[in-house]
């Protein structure tokens, strides 16, 4: 399976996922600053990665039917967040989907790093 990303790619990822994301715009400020270390490129591509898993299982959280009395646990809404960031960090670090790694040889490809 092959991957092809460019600037162009970019500034659609930005628009269509979040246009005012700290973690997509920290990867495109890191990707248009300066060149970047092969180290610095993966660990953008990582927080990406995360970034992603972190909205589908949001998303897939809301298809979940519930009882009342299980809507209302407050240690779900205050920890939840927190739970979903840790689970995708995880999935990301141990190259869970692999998303990470495609995006990150396709900006190696199109030189956006040093």
């Amino acid at each position: 399976m092959s991957m092809n990303i460019d600037s162009n790619s970019l500034h659609m990822m930005k628009g269509t996922l979040a246009a005012g994301n700290s973690k997509l715009s920290d990867l495109e400020e890191r990707l248009k600053n300066k060149p970047a270390t092969d180290e610095e490129l993966m660990e953008a591509c990582k927080s990406f990665e995360a970034y992603l898993l972190e909205q589908v299982m949001k998303g897939m959280e809301k298809t979940i039917p519930y009882d009342e009395e299980e809507k209302e646990n407050p240690y779900l809404d205050y920890f939840g967040d927190m739970l979903y960031q840790e689970y995708a960090k995880s999935a990301a670090e141990n190259q869970g989907l692999g998303i990470a790694q495609m995006l990150y040889e396709s900006l190696k490809r199109n030189g956006f790093n040093t």
